[in-house]
């Protein structure tokens, strides 16, 4: 029961409540963000997806956490989570600076997150682990390409996923050294259409 109302906790906290990051955005120091119309709407749309990343993120270690037996596993879990919140409120706080909403489907994106989350974790802790390093390392990817998209004056949106990319990175590493196991190639390709999915709509909506 209490890892149900701490499931629920999480999930209302993360969809609609104000996320407070422990570390403070990060910036280009003296470097002024001037963008045209256009540049606005690119940044806003790019970083849109990378709220929605974030919202999935805090479902899939949620999920997880509540499913693992075994208690250092869920304090790794729990504490990458709160570490993830920063990204949560970083790209939050962004898309209010740019004057653009979140996704209007972050309700669903988090379930399906959540879903996914306790599957992997009823398939015992190494999985749920491999399962961690494999989306680490395709976010790490994502934000790389975001970072080549976004526009060369959008110092803010670039100075944040720049430092998002470093810490996902981070996390897949310390998911593997815990015992994550790599994912059979088929699992991989699958995560990565369901993203494609995801990432293409949060775009736009």
């Amino acid at each position: 029961m209490d890892r149900l109302l701490g499931a629920a906790d999480s999930a209302l906290r993360t969809l609609f409540a104000p996320s407070r990051p422990v570390r403070p955005c990060p910036v280009v120091p003296e470097s002024e963000t001037a963008l045209t119309l256009e540049e606005r709407r690119q940044s806003s749309a790019l970083m849109r997806v990378n709220h929605v990343g974030e919202v999935c993120a805090q479902a899939l270690y949620t999920a997880q956490a509540a499913g693992t037996r075994e208690p250092a596993v869920r304090s790794h879990l729990e504490r990458a989570a709160r570490e993830e919140t920063d990204h949560l409120a970083w790209t939050r706080g962004r898309l209010e600076e740019l004057g653009a909403r979140p996704s209007m489907l972050n309700p669903l994106w988090y379930a399906g997150a959540f879903a996914l989350g306790l599957v992997a974790g009823r398939l015992g802790d190494r999985v749920s682990l491999g399962f961690i390093v494999e989306t680490e390392r395709q976010v790490e990817a994502h934000l790389a390409g975001h970072l080549d998209r976004l526009p060369i004056t959008d110092h803010a949106s670039r100075a944040i996923v720049a430092q998002m990319k470093e810490d996902e990175a981070t996390h897949a590493a310390q998911a593997s050294m815990a015992g994550g196991i790599e994912l059979p190639v088929p699992v991989k390709v699958l995560m990565r259409a369901a993203a494609k999915v995801m990432t293409t709509t949060a775009h736009y909506i």
